[in-house]
């Protein structure tokens, strides 16, 4: 059986980071874990070309720390730590990971296929890859843009498939 006592959750506020929450924050209440919600805020890159190229905007971590706060359990026994981090995401999750010694981490992926992934890398497959505990990724579901298709919110929250000790 599979004893987890911590949950981390790192969110970049998309679509499937909303499900992948949802589906913690459930994971967390069925076996009275701690769930930690994390957001990586990726510094501005300053392009030096013919002079300096200022960075594109970007949110403001004040703006991330709101959205942040915002991402609170529907149920209010699932005890929920918020960190906002400022660096490169996988290396951040992964550090997270391993000095919380989280049982599992629980993301959303894009589903990027192809020259996106090719050129967009995915953090969660970097994460999948290296992190010393299992991860669980979670994609929006096709009914967003396909109508009739893919998981309800209903059947998204299940944790059917999680063996409990």
């Amino acid at each position: 059986m599979l004893a987890i006592k911590h949950v981390l959750h790192p969110t970049d506020f998309s679509a499937s980071s909303d499900l992948a929450f949802r589906m913690a924050c459930s994971l967390a209440r069925d076996y009275g874990a701690r769930l930690l919600v994390l957001h990586v805020a990726v510094p501005p890159t300053i392009v030096y070309a013919e002079g300096i190229v200022p960075p594109e905007p970007q949110e403001s971590l004040d703006a991330s720390r709101e959205k942040l706060r915002r991402l609170c359990p529907r149920d209010p026994k699932v005890e929920v730590e918020h960190r906002l981090l400022e660096g490169e995401v996988v290396d951040e999750i992964l550090r997270v990971a391993g000095e919380t010694k989280s049982d599992v981490i629980l993301m959303g992926t894009h589903g990027r296929t192809g020259l996106g992934r090719l050129l967009m890398g995915s953090v969660a497959e970097q994460v999948v890859r290296k992190a010393p505990c299992p991860v669980v990724t979670v994609r929006a579901p096709l009914s967003e843009t396909s109508p009739g298709r893919g998981p309800t919110a209903e059947t998204a929250g299940s944790t059917a498939g999680v063996a409990k000790e």
